[in-house]
């Protein structure tokens, strides 16, 4: 079995902090070997470079929905999916909702 890798992107990767606790909970609770971390915009790209251990799937946090279209360029080639996440999940800081979410996205 792989391990997903799971991005997150916000504006300073500290919200998305606190959402990623939570998918990792429901990730160990689920039995799911997942690799989640949270990053900044601006330390995205120097993420989505490193080729030793690529990212399954981008999420961005709603407040930086604006650079979906720029990241789905520049991830284009390598055929990560990019996605904004759900207001209200994230604003619940609902890790399980959102877990579900970057694995449907991976399986496609």
């Amino acid at each position: 079995m792989t391990m997903d890798r799971i991005m997150l992107v916000c504006s300073a990767g500290m919200s998305t902090s606190l959402l990623v606790d939570k998918m990792e909970k429901s990730a160990a609770a689920q039995g799911i070997e997942a690799d989640i971390f949270a990053v900044s915009a601006t330390e995205a790209e120097a993420k989505l470079k490193e080729t030793d251990n690529p990212v399954d799937v981008l999420l961005l946090g709603p407040q930086v929905r604006f650079l979906k279209a720029q990241f789905e360029a520049k991830v284009a080639d390598q055929g990560i999916p990019v996605e904004v996440i759900d207001m209200k999940d994230y604003g619940m800081m609902n890790g399980e909702a959102v877990l579900k979410t970057a694995q449907n996205l991976i399986k496609k």
